[in-house]
């Protein structure tokens, strides 16, 4: 059990209006290092444009405060947006770090999308890949990686001090949790991990990948343990493991498939990589009846 909640990193979150992301500058207390949780890269998938409108604001507030980037985390593969974790880095160092099960996603994806034998298949695309329980440092802030398969295999959430970055674990309370259909996907695993996050310390403070305003209020992203167990409208309260595979399965069925998976998961299992064709030109597939 993670208890130590004396560090209080800073935490700086910037909200990309077109995916409903939220992406971290997280700085350590002690010193100017930090870490970028989840960002995002900028896609008009119909005109074939990438640009970096949203990765640039980024790197212009660590400029601008005179942080050393250490560390680029991707709390999944990321299938709603493109992340921007190789220009961040080309343009301020660091090292992108995932976790380990990367390697899953990469074999089911890599038949998906009829990858040829030159797509790694090894993680070897980012500099760490995490297990369960594995520590690195943000200047001099100890954090920890625990692994929360269900929405993808290799979903982790990063705690950092009194902060855990949580992915698409969980939404705010009013927002649930998210899918589990995706291949890989399991709403049982879902479920335990969610118990992995509850059980952290009660006033730990929690930050969303996603917020999408349910019923109209404004966009959040940080809540905190208790909040969660207390009013968590998929886990909270007496909601059972049965009750929660059940619901968040019938519930699974009746979602559309995000606009932007197909090109976000092309990039993201390569850590933010487009592909290229044999002329080394970047391209995307899409593959017909294959999600």
């Amino acid at each position: 059990m993670i208890t130590d909640m004396t560090t209080v990193p800073d935490v700086e979150g910037f909200f990309d209006e077109s995916t409903n992301t939220i992406s971290y500058i997280v700085k350590d207390s002690a010193t100017e290092h930090c870490a970028i949780i989840d960002s995002v890269m900028d896609i008009d998938y119909a005109a074939g444009r990438i640009t970096t409108q949203h990765a640039d604001i980024l790197i212009a507030r660590i400029r601008e405060r005179g942080l050393v980037l250490d560390w680029i985390i991707e709390t999944h593969v990321h299938a709603d947006h493109l992340s921007a974790a190789p220009y961040l880095q080309d343009e301020l160092g660091g090292k992108i770090g995932v976790g380990a099960k990367i390697m899953v996603v990469q074999e089911t994806f890599g038949k998906v999308f009829n990858e040829g034998t030159e797509f790694q298949r090894d993680g070897s695309q980012f500099d760490a890949l995490f297990e369960d329980g594995d520590t690195y440092d943000v200047g001099k802030m100890t954090c920890t990686a625990i692994a929360t398969p269900g929405h993808t295999p290799a979903c982790m959430v990063h705690v950092m001090g009194n902060a855990a970055f949580v992915g698409d674990t969980l939404f705010m309370p009013d927002g649930g949790s998210a899918r589990a259909d995706f291949p890989g996907g399991d709403a049982g695993e879902l479920y335990d991990s969610i118990q992995k996050v509850l059980a952290l310390p009660h006033d730990m403070r929690l930050f969303m990948c996603h917020d999408y305003g349910p019923n109209g209020r404004a966009i959040a992203w940080e809540t905190t343990v208790a909040d969660q167990k207390a009013a968590n409208i998929h886990v909270g309260g007496d909601a059972t493991r049965d009750d929660f595979i059940s619901f968040r399965t019938e519930r699974d069925k009746k979602l559309a498939v995000p606009k932007l998976i197909i090109p976000a998961l092309q990039v993201n299992m390569r850590a933010g990589h487009v592909p290229t064709d044999d002329d080394g030109n970047p391209v995307l597939k899409v593959p017909i009846n294959g999600l």
